[in-house]
């Protein structure tokens, strides 16, 4: 009787077998999953507050520790991907009427600054051009003594502001910095050294995203002086995305401390996730249904680097990006970022040559080849190709394979285009 007032059928699609084709994740990520880490996320689910899942808690921030180079106490996962990690970072250090200064040189600070208003923060955005880094002048104070052929460059919002006219931190003197360590959308890997010191000098908290870095390019959050530090597992860590290792120094923690309002998430509130990873010294209490399976999975990506080692690591993507990089340039492409030493080792960034259209690019790689690679984001979109060599995809084999598919991909975008 009842199944007679059904409206909507069983939809078709559900009723067929999942279909997944095979293929070579070499875009700005997510990564392929090896076996090993595969298998971890398929193991028999526990229960969130089973000891056995606790106990994989505690390795996962053994494991981030590691990777950050840190000992702080506060380190966990965030039960989301790296651009939740992001928000959860913000949203705890910003109250409304705090003042954040947000470097912009591609998608993340973009993204960053927008976070941060709508926290009720007043922003202060330095900006450079996309492939472009910042110096330690560039953060502290930028001279207003330039010359009028200075060029402006535009803010997300379509004004143009003089770079010689913005000044950082002995102007704004905001209570947060935020900077990318690895900038995904234009391939820009930021110097860090220095940077902790001088915004602790100003007396400022600083912020670092490193989604796209951490485990591809040397990073050390306590040596550097890095207050909050945050990265998501389906990068270099080749996991699944949905897991955000994230560490808070004493000061960030003091901060968050001393907060008049509580923070506008539930759910990414750290006070509450500190008790639950056993962040605290407190008996653990029940705060969400964590991924579970998820931190199965994160737990083995880490473990794989540590096996590994983060110098191993980091010279195996600086090496293959290297070897990328020249073979780019012997198909006659140019690379976006012009200084070596400012190439992000996971995600290298080539112009789209003139005459191409980065579609048919990327199109022809997907349907020939079964490889991924991107085409730009936020800034970049229509000027690069991103190609990403990340963990277990950093190889020699995958660096010849995906140059092989470009060069047979331009040479018919070529031929169909006459």
């Amino acid at each position: 009787m009842a199944t007679s007032l059904l409206r909507i059928p069983p939809p078709q699609g559900l009723l067929r077998p999942l279909a997944v084709p095979e293929r070579l994740l070499l875009g700005p990520g997510p990564s392929n999953v090896p076996p090993r880490i595969l298998a971890a996320g398929g193991r028999q689910l526990l229960g969130h507050m089973h000891a056995e899942v606790l106990q994989v808690m505690d390795e996962i921030k053994a494991g981030i520790q590691y990777a950050f180079q840190t000992q702080n106490q506060l380190t966990l996962a965030i039960s989301g991907s790296g651009h939740c990690a992001m928000e959860a970072a913000l949203l705890n250090l910003l109250e409304s009427g705090d003042t954040a200064l947000v470097a912009v040189n591609g998608i993340w600070g973009q993204r960053a600054a927008e976070i941060a208003r709508r926290l009720g923060a007043h922003v202060h955005e330095l900006l450079k051009p996309p492939g472009e880094y910042f110096t330690l002048r560039d953060i502290e104070e930028v001279s207003a003594g330039c010359g009028m052929g200075q060029r402006a460059q535009p803010d997300p919002g379509g004004c143009h502001i003089p770079l010689c006219f913005m000044q950082g931190l002995s102007r704004h003197k905001p209570s947060v910095l935020f900077i990318t360590h690895g900038e995904s959308s234009t391939g820009v890997l930021q110097p860090l050294e220095g940077l902790g010191e001088l915004c602790h000098r100003h007396g400022c908290l600083l912020l670092v995203d490193a989604v796209a870095s951490l485990g591809g390019a040397p990073i050390f959050m306590d040596q550097q002086e890095i207050d909050v530090l945050y990265s998501g597992s389906q990068k270099v860590l080749n996991a699944p995305p949905g897991s955000a290792p994230i560490s808070f120094s004493k000061q960030a923690r003091e901060k968050m401390l001393r907060r008049k309002t509580k923070p506008s998430s539930f759910y990414l509130d750290l006070g509450w996730l500190a008790n639950y990873w056993g962040c605290d010294g407190e008996p653990r209490r029940y705060h969400h249904t964590a991924p579970v399976n998820s931190f199965f999975s994160l737990r083995e990506g880490l473990a794989m680097l540590a096996e590994t080692g983060l110098e191993s690591s980091w010279e195996r993507h600086r090496a293959n990006c290297a070897r990328l990089c020249q073979g780019l340039c012997d198909l006659g492409l140019e690379l976006f970022v012009k200084e070596e030493v400012a190439r992000l080792p996971t995600v290298t960034t080539v112009r789209v040559p003139e005459g191409y259209d980065w579609k048919d690019i990327t199109a022809f790689l997907m349907d020939n080849h079964a490889i991924e690679i991107a085409g730009g984001l936020g800034p970049s979109v229509g000027k690069v190709l991103r190609i990403g060599l990340m963990g277990c995809n950093s190889t020699c084999g995958n660096v010849d394979r995906v140059l092989r598919a470009l060069q047979d991909a331009l040479g018919h975008c070529r031929r169909r285009s006459r």
